[in-house]
C-alpha cells in the first residue's frame, strides 16, 4: 500500500495514531554498530541521516514538542504566551529565510522553566523558556534576535548535526522508540550539551547570530536587538545566573580568543552583531564606548541608565542606535526621513513608532534634535563621495540573489522530496494545522517535479477544509478526482472533506467508489464504516468492518468494542479482559492511595 494512504485522512490519522505500526526506524544499536566497525566518523553518517530524516517528519515534531512540554510545563502567563506567539509569527511570516527541501516549518511553545535559554530542535520545533522572557525583559527587538538566532540553526541544520554527533558519541543508549522510530529527545538532550562543547561549535554560534540578524531586521525589528541582547545577557548571565561555564568567565573576558566552551564570549557577539548594525546603516551608525550613539564618527548623544537594578546604557545605547541604522538603511535620501523638530529640542522621523521609541525619548532627554537633523543631511552628503549606499545595496542585492537561488532549488526538487512535503502538509491537516498544510503545499505546487498533481490538488482541498474554507475544499477535491479517477487516493480524500463538511452521504459515495476503486485498500472500508456507524446504520456498519478486518487484520484496534464481537470473538474476549484488568489495578490504586490518606502520621497520636 502507497504510504501516502497511511497519512492522508485526519478521520484515520489522529495524534498520530496509525491504522498499522510504523516500520522500525533505524535504531541507535544500528549506529552503535557502525561505529565500531567505521569508528565515531561514520557513526556520525549514519546518525546524521536518521536525525534529518526525523527533523523532516510532521510527527517526530510534534513529539518533540509533546516531550519538551512535559519534561518543562506549559507556560501559563498569557501575556508572555502573546509576547513570543506575536514575534515568532512575524519572523516566519516576514523574515527573509529559505526553508531547505527536507525541512519543516517552524513550530513553537513557551515553557515554564525559569532557565535562561531557548533552542531549536533537528524538527524546526524552537523552545523558549520563560525564564529568557524575564530575563530580556520582556523587550520585542532582544526576544526577536535570540529567536531569529535558533531559527538559523534550523535552517542551517546545526541541531541535527549535533544531535548526530550526540548520538555517535554515546551509541549505545536508547535514543528511539523502537516501536514507532521516534526519537526519544529528552534523552539525547542531556548528551547534547556535552557533544557541543566537545565538538566546538563557535562557528555555528556566529553564523546564528548573523543570521538572525538578517531574519529579524527583515521582518521589521529594530537592528541593535541582536547587540542590545547580548549586552543584557553578559550582564545576566555573568551576575545574576552566574552561569559562567556555559557562557564566560569574567575573570577571562581578555582571553585574545574564544575558549572552548559552547558559545563565544558575549562580549565577542555583542560587538560582532554591533558590526551588523552599523553594516545595516551603510556605515553611518556606531556606539561608542557601549554608551555613546554616532553618526560618522560624531557623537549624537549618550546614553544614561534608566530605572533598571542595573546600568542598562549598552542596551538602551544599542536600541537607539537600530532606531537610526533602520532610518538610514530604508531612506536613500535625507528628506526621506521627515524629520521634525519638537519643542522640547528632541525631533521625530519617519517609520515605527515603537523602533524609534527610545530615540525619541533620548532626542529629547539630550536635546539633539536639531544635531541630528545636522549629522543626518551631512552623511547623505557624504555618501556621493564614499559610495555607502551604493555598497549597501549590492550587499544585499548579492543576499537576495543568494535566496532566489535557494528557492529555486527547493522549487526544482524531485518527485521523492515533493512527495514527501505533500506527506508532510496532509500529517498536518491531521493536526489540524492548515496554516502549515497549506505552506507546504505552495511549495508543491511552485515545483515541476510534482508526480501526481490530482494527490496534491486533494490533500490541498483537505489542508483547505481543516481552515474551513469551504469553496476552495471542494475545487479542489473535484479536480483531483476529475484528474486522476483511479487513484483511489483521489476518492479517499474527497470522502474525507465531504464528512468534514457535514455531506455523510457524499463522503459514504466517495468511500465506496474507493473500494470499487482498490479493493484491497483498508481505508474505504474504515471510512464506509464509520459513516454508517455515525449515521445509525449498524448493519451495514458492521458489515465493512467485517471486511476491513478481512483485508487488514491489523485494523482491529479501529473497530469500536459493539462491533468486535461479531467480527473477531476471541479478539473481543481478549479486549474486555484486558480492559476489566485495567479497571481492577485503577480501583486498587485508587485505594491504596486513599487508605494511606487516611493513615495516621507518626507522631500525631496521643
Amino acid at each position: 500500500m502507497r504510504k501516502t494512504a497511511v497519512a492522508m485522512l485526519s478521520v484515520l490519522v489522529i495524534a498520530a495514531a496509525t491504522l498499522f505500526p510504523s516500520a522500525r526506524a533505524e535504531a541507535i544499536d544500528a549506529w552503535g554498530i557502525a561505529a565500531q566497525a567505521l569508528g565515531v566518523f561514520g557513526a556520525y553518517h549514519s546518525a546524521l541521516g536518521a536525525v534529518l530524516a526525523l527533523g523532516n517528519d510532521v510527527h517526530a515534531q510534534v513529539q518533540s514538542e509533546r516531550q519538551d512540554i512535559a519534561e518543562n510545563g506549559r507556560a501559563r502567563n498569557a501575556n508572555d504566551i502573546a509576547l513570543v506567539d506575536g514575534i515568532m509569527e512575524r519572523l516566519v511570516r516576514d523574515g527573509d529565510y529559505v526553508l531547505r527541501v527536507n525541512s519543516l516549518p517552524f513550530t513553537w511553545a513557551l515553557t515554564d522553566s525559569s532557565v535562561f535559554n531557548a533552542a531549536c530542535y533537528p524538527t524546526d520545533y524552537v523552545t523558549i523558556n520563560r525564564g529568557l522572557i524575564r530575563g530580556l525583559g520582556g523587550n520585542v527587538d532582544e526576544i526577536a534576535a535570540v529567536l531569529g538566532h535558533e531559527m538559523t540553526h534550523g535552517l542551517r541544520q546545526h541541531s541535527a548535526h549535533n544531535y548526530a554527533k550526540a548520538a555517535a558519541q554515546f551509541y549505545g543508549m536508547s535514543f528511539l522508540n523502537m516501536n514507532f522510530g521516534l526519537m526519544d529527545w529528552n534523552k539525547l538532550n542531556a548528551l547534547v550539551g556535552y557533544s557541543v562543547a566537545k565538538n566546538v561549535t563557535l562557528p555555528t554560534e556566529y553564523e546564528a547570530d548573523e543570521g538572525g540578524f538578517r531574519i529579524m531586521t527583515s521582518a521589521g525589528f529594530n537592528p541593535g536587538g541582536g547587540a542590545a541582547a547580548m549586552a543584557r545577557m553578559g550582564y545576566y548571565l555573568t551576575y545574576v545566573t552566574q552561569d559562567l561555564q556555559e557562557y564566560q568567565d569574567p575573570t577571562q573576558k581578555d582571553l585574545p580568543q574564544d575558549d572552548f566552551s559552547d558559545h563565544p564570549a558575549t562580549e565577542r557577539r555583542e560587538e560582532k552583531l554591533a558590526g551588523f548594525m552599523t553594516d545595516y546603516s551603510a556605515g553611518h551608525v556606531t556606539v561608542a564606548d557601549r554608551k555613546t550613539v554616532c553618526i560618522d564618527g560624531t557623537p549624537l548623544l549618550t546614553v544614561t541608565w534608566t530605572d533598571e537594578d542595573y546600568d542598562n546604557s549598552p542596551e538602551n545605547a544599542y536600541l537607539v542606535a537600530g532606531a537610526l541604522a533602520r532610518a538610514f538603511h530604508d531612506c536613500d535620501r535625507a528628506e526621506d526621513w521627515q524629520i521634525a523638530l519638537t519643542r522640547d529640542g528632541g525631533a521625530t522621523i519617519s517609520g515605527d513608532p515603537r523602533v524609534n521609541e527610545l530615540l525619541v525619548f533620548f532626542l529629547a532627554k539630550e536635546k539633539a534634535g536639531a544635531l541630528l537633523q545636522t549629522l543626518v543631511h551631512d552623511a547623505y552628503a557624504g555618501e556621493a563621495v564614499s559610495g555607502a549606499r551604493e555598497k549597501l545595496h549590492a550587499a544585499e542585492k548579492a543576499r537576495a540573489d543568494a535566496r532566489t537561488a535557494e528557492r529555486a532549488a527547493v522549487e526544482n526538487a524531485d518527485a521523492k522530496a515533493v512527495r514527501k512535503m505533500r506527506e508532510n502538509s496532509d500529517a498536518y491537516s491531521d493536526y489540524g494545522d492548515s496554516t502549515r498544510a497549506l505552506m507546504l503545499m505552495e511549495r508543491v505546487f511552485a515545483s515541476p517535479n510534482d508526480d501526481s498533481r490530482a494527490q496534491s490538488h486533494v490533500i490541498r482541498a483537505r489542508a483547505y477544509a481543516v481552515q474551513g474554507d469551504w469553496e476552495k475544499a471542494r475545487a479542489d477535491a473535484d479536480k483531483g478526482v476529475a484528474d486522476d479517477p483511479k487513484d483511489v487516493l483521489t476518492w479517499l480524500n474527497r470522502s474525507d472533506v465531504r464528512r468534514m463538511r457535514g455531506d455523510r452521504e457524499g463522503a459514504l459515495a466517495d468511500a465506496l467508489k474507493a473500494i470499487e476503486t482498490d479493493a484491497k485498500n483498508p481505508y474505504g472500508y474504515l471510512i464506509a464504516a464509520e459513516l454508517c456507524d455515525e449515521m445509525e446504520q449498524s448493519q451495514e456498519a458492521q458489515e465493512y468492518f467485517k471486511k476491513l478486518y478481512g483485508v487488514e487484520p491489523k485494523a482491529l484496534e479501529r473497530i469500536p468494542d459493539e462491533y468486535l464481537e461479531a467480527v473477531d470473538k476471541r479478539a473481543y474476549e481478549k479486549r474486555m479482559k484486558d480492559k476489566a484488568k485495567v479497571r481492577a489495578e485503577r480501583e486498587k490504586e485508587i485505594r491504596e492511595k486513599l487508605q494511606e490518606k487516611s493513615r495516621p502520621v507518626d507522631g500525631n497520636m496521643k
